[in-house]
């Protein structure tokens, strides 16, 4: 047997290891930190523009809404301001005085709503308009319903004060009718009558006339009768008197005063002369009236007839005949 000696605390079967071995595994693990490093790195700056955009995403769509509330709330302004002026003739006379102030308000507010980067701080003033604006149109309303209100009061005092003059007019029409049926009946009664008739021709001789019965001879007719009513007032009387020839034609010469007036059946009729009187009440009274035409008269009956207050209160009848040889 053999024997070798070997350095103290030393392994026979162990062989040296190489320090590049203990180089690379350095670098290896160096490398492997780095990469760790950048992945890591890598990861949180995802992790951190994702947030980012969420949260970017998140503000767009808050913004949007509330944009989209804020326009929602504009519009229902809007259309209650336009139901308002459409609605109430007076509510439209209201706001027309405000009408400038309130169109600049609402371009400012759509000004804002229609920006698409309209910060929080332009809603916040949209916000704030649009309660200006709410809070105007209720003032509108409240005044509205105040006018309104009023305008229902002085229908009611109308209608009463329409009751009370109805009634008031009634009365009235009912006194009138009274009234006038009295003095219907005065007035009728105090037409007055016609009596005590003498018609005769006259045949005028120079400075003096003769009366006469032949038609051919007569120059004008006088006819004289009486008046009276006893309750007539007294005053001044139109007295109608209508002539009418044997052939039964009205006589009635207009550039002789002669015209027409109307009975009281309504029916007009022509008269030959009127004669103005002035009747004392109570008194009988004579009436003469004289006749003269352009034409011969006829022979015959002429009839006259006498009116006053649109009745015939007399008449009377005188024949004239034809004349002998001599006439």
């Amino acid at each position: 047997m053999s024997f070798e000696n070997f350095p103290a605390g030393t392994d026979p079967e162990q062989k040296p290891v190489p320090q590049k071995n203990n180089y690379r595994t350095i670098l290896t693990g160096g490398l492997l930190v780095a990469l760790l490093g950048t992945w890591g790195y890598i990861i949180w700056d995802k992790n951190k523009t994702n947030q980012k955009t969420h949260e970017l995403t998140t503000q767009i769509i808050t913004s949007d809404s509330s944009k989209n509330e804020l326009q929602s709330e504009f519009n229902d302004a809007t259309m209650r301001l336009d139901m308002l002026k459409t609605t109430n003739a007076r509510a439209d006379s209201l706001i027309k005085t405000k009408d400038k102030d309130i169109e600049d308000l609402k371009v400012k507010i759509q000004n804002i709503l229609n920006n698409k980067n309209a910060t929080a701080a332009q809603l916040a003033d949209a916000r704030s308009m649009i309660a200006q604006l709410k809070s105007n149109i209720d003032t509108y309303t409240a005044e509205i319903e105040k006018l309104q209100g009023e305008k229902v009061k002085l229908t009611e005092e109308k209608r009463v004060v329409t009751e009370e003059r109805d009634v008031v007019t009634k009365n009235f029409d009912s006194a009138k009718t009274v009234i006038k049926g009295k003095e219907d009946v005065i007035d009728v009664g105090s037409t007055l009558q016609a009596f005590n008739f003498n018609i005769v021709g006259l045949h005028d001789r120079g400075n003096k006339e003769k009366e006469t019965s032949t038609a051919k001879r007569v120059d004008k007719l006088r006819i004289t009768f009486d008046l009276e009513n006893r309750i007539a007032p007294s005053g001044s009387k139109d007295i109608f008197v209508c002539i009418t020839a044997p052939d039964g034609t009205p006589i009635a010469v207009e550039a002789l005063g002669s015209g027409k007036f109307v009975t009281r059946d309504g029916v007009e009729k022509l008269f030959t002369k009127k004669v103005q009187i002035n009747y004392n009440q109570g008194e009988k009274q004579s009436v003469t009236v004289e006749w003269k035409q352009n034409s011969d008269f006829q022979t015959g009956n002429y009839k006259i007839e006498v009116y006053h207050n649109g009745f015939k209160i007399g008449e009377g009848i005188r024949n004239f005949k034809k004349g002998g040889l001599f006439g």
